[in-house]
């Protein structure tokens, strides 16, 4: 039994030395990796001063500012750069004599967290699959972003320019007749110091549906799609175009520019833009769905053909209004079907937003 007890007692000694060692090693490691966040800080601030004394010589050299209100500027950016560094080393100081003074902590001063939603103020954080991540590490923020992203919705009613007639007398119903639109935009600051005007493009999933109007449904005759008469009672007639799609737009609009001693950015929310351009796509999928009633029985077709229409979409478009939201248009210069006798052309109206 004794011999046990000091196999045991050798076993925890053992034990708790490698623990403690353990531990000193954890504390050394989070100990260095604070000494690497104070050359961070140094770098960083230095790199925002150059930054702000780069656009203080700009406005200099066009005249915006006299050489007295320029030396003023540099000397308060220099000064408030200098207390930056001075208070946010202190942190890390503070950090380092806790540290060494009561072993391994957490290190960060926020808890880590995911952010769930579409978009966050959030500089200090990392982007995955739409979500913001808090890791609560210190991540070097971008002092000027000049490419933003973001997901683009539109949905509305949709319909045909047909050739020789209006739209007046449409061979398709106006409000059961919508088109549907999300995709992933990127908006690019066209000028360097300017967010006046800006360059967006994207990728865009794109449906297009048409309803007959007199119980009329698409018949494919050889290289020729016409709309006849079905046999019976049509509960539903629905015709859709799926295509994917790259839009390219121009867009103009004021901007609200928020500055701070690491970050300038430029805030088109509540602003008014305008946007003008088109896109360039494929078809990808088109399908034709009746619904309608035989001998008592409900019955449901979902037909996938090809119903001879275009493979290559392209078109014009535009967005006009205030903030997120606008009023958005556009036109497919490529016409529905190929080969036709008679050229139609799809033509959308809805609402559009930038979220």
């Amino acid at each position: 039994m004794k011999l046990l007890a000091k196999i045991a007692a050798f076993v925890a000694m053992t034990c708790i030395a490698q623990l403690l060692n353990a531990q000193e090693q954890d504390t050394n490691r989070a100990v260095e990796k604070l000494k690497g966040q104070k050359e961070r800080i140094i770098t960083t601030e230095k790199e925002a001063l150059k930054k702000e004394v780069e656009i203080i010589n700009e406005k200099l050299a066009a005249n915006q500012i006299t050489i007295e209100e320029a030396q003023k500027r540099k000397e308060a950016s220099a000064q408030n750069h200098a207390l930056n560094i001075e208070n946010r080393l202190a942190i890390i100081d503070n950090k380092i004599a806790l540290l060494e003074r009561n072993g391994v902590e957490n290190i960060n001063t926020e808890d880590p967290r995911i952010v769930i939603g579409l978009t966050t103020e959030e500089d200090n954080a990392d982007v995955l699959l739409g979500l913001k991540i808090n890791t609560g590490k210190e991540r070097k923020i971008k002092y000027d972003k000049r490419t933003t992203s973001n997901i683009v919705l539109a949905v509305g009613l949709n319909n045909a320019i047909v050739e020789g007639q209006s739209l007046d007398d449409s061979d398709y119903k106006i409000g059961g007749s919508r088109f549907f639109e999300l995709g992933w935009a990127w908006k690019t600051r066209v000028f360097k110091n300017s967010n006046l005007l800006r360059f967006k493009y994207g990728i865009s999933y794109t449906s297009n549906g048409l309803k007959p109007t007199e119980n009329r449904y698409f018949v494919e005759n050889g290289d020729q799609t016409n709309l006849e008469t079905f046999g019976v009672e049509l509960d539903k007639s629905k015709f859709r175009m799926d295509n994917l799609v790259i839009p390219v737009h121009l867009e103009l609009g004021a901007s609200k520019v928020r500055k701070t001693e690491n970050s300038i950015r430029y805030d088109t929310s509540r602003k008014f833009r305008i946007g003008f351009g088109g896109y360039l796509g494929v078809n990808i999928s088109t399908r034709q769905k009746l619904k309608f009633k035989e001998n008592g029985n409900r019955i449901k077709d979902k037909i996938k053909r090809d119903y001879n229409t275009s493979d290559l979409i392209y078109g014009l478009s535009s967005y006009v209004g205030f903030g997120d939201m606008t009023l958005y248009a556009k036109y497919d210069l490529s016409p529905i079907f190929r080969n036709a006798i008679i050229e139609q052309n799809n033509v959308s109206l809805g609402l559009r937003f930038d979220l």
